[in-house]
């Protein structure tokens, strides 16, 4: 029965007989009619907030109502995408914005570059087909920290990466070696990267080489060819980074060890493999085959 019409028959039977009609016990009713008991949806409502709350802090700030709503129903609560929508709103629950960074691309050299043979095309059918690279960098008080990584585009996994003070080929070289014994691809994949002389070294092109590797290279200054690295390097900071200052390298290393490894791969949802954990799409990839 609609409160309203609870109101308006209270004004018309003594409270005894109200509570017959509705089937209700006297308390109950004198405690509802004082404020005391919570209407169903609004209690509804109270707990799915905190299930919203929980589910935004396991995204880190950055997932949005799709990715809330998947987090709900692994957890056993099936909520519409509206009632979260509001709901985020009305709490003033939001994702963190991404910010602008730093560009490390060293291109002014003239070692020689590979042609774009990626050409923006991100939508791939199986792990292992293609995998993309950059290089981005972490402050710390006692100076720079460089991260190199490597994704596989299917998975959306961060398949190798490697740290050190020195934006070195050795370091993407590194990285590179770390994505091929953990993932141990077939010859014929494709490695796209940006023109970075990291990248473009003879070293680096020939460690592709011996690994039965394409290579794809970006074109010049142009950071859309290479957008998924961009896009974890921007969430990477946002959803981490950000949150500290590093008073040496190690502390750095082990924050960016922790988003990788444990945050990225296996618990953050991704909205390009349909809101699913990377290891996980990975693992029904090869369990379906």
């Amino acid at each position: 029965m609609k409160y309203a019409m609870i109101d308006q028959l209270r004004h018309q039977h003594p409270v005894a007989k109200l509570c017959d009609l509705l089937n209700v016990a006297k308390s109950g009713y004198q405690a509802w009619s004082t404020g005391k008991v919570v209407p169903p949806r609004k209690l509804e409502d109270m707990r799915l907030l905190v299930a919203i709350k929980v589910a935004h802090q396991c995204g880190r700030g950055t997932y949005g109502p799709k990715k809330i709503r998947d987090e709900l129903i692994d957890q056993g609560m099936v909520a519409g995408l509206n009632r979260i929508k509001r709901l985020r709103t009305l709490h003033g629950i939001r994702c963190m914005h991404k910010k602008k960074f730093r560009v490390t691309t060293d291109s002014k050299h003239n070692l020689p570059v590979a042609e774009n043979l990626l050409n923006r095309q991100f939508i791939r059918t199986a792990p292992n087909q293609v995998w993309v690279a950059d290089i981005t960098y972490i402050p710390t008080d006692e100076g720079w920290l460089f991260l190199a990584a490597i994704k596989d585009l299917h998975t959306c996994e961060i398949v190798g990466w490697a740290m050190d003070s020195r934006m070195t080929k050795t370091l993407a070289m590194d990285a590179l070696r770390a994505a091929y014994w953990r993932k141990k691809p077939k010859p014929g994949l494709m490695h796209h990267s940006d023109r970075g002389s990291q990248y473009c070294s003879s070293a680096y092109r020939a460690l592709q080489v011996s690994f039965g590797m394409q290579t794809s290279m970006s074109r010049k200054g142009n950071c859309w060819d290479n957008a998924p690295m961009e896009s974890f390097f921007g969430t990477l900071k946002t959803a981490s980074l950000h949150h500290y200052r590093f008073a040496t390298r190690e502390h750095a290393r082990q924050v960016v060890f922790e988003y990788i490894e444990v945050f990225y791969n296996r618990i953050r949802r991704h909205a390009k493999i349909g809101n699913q954990v990377p290891d996980d799409f990975a693992n029904q990839f090869y369990a379906g085959r």
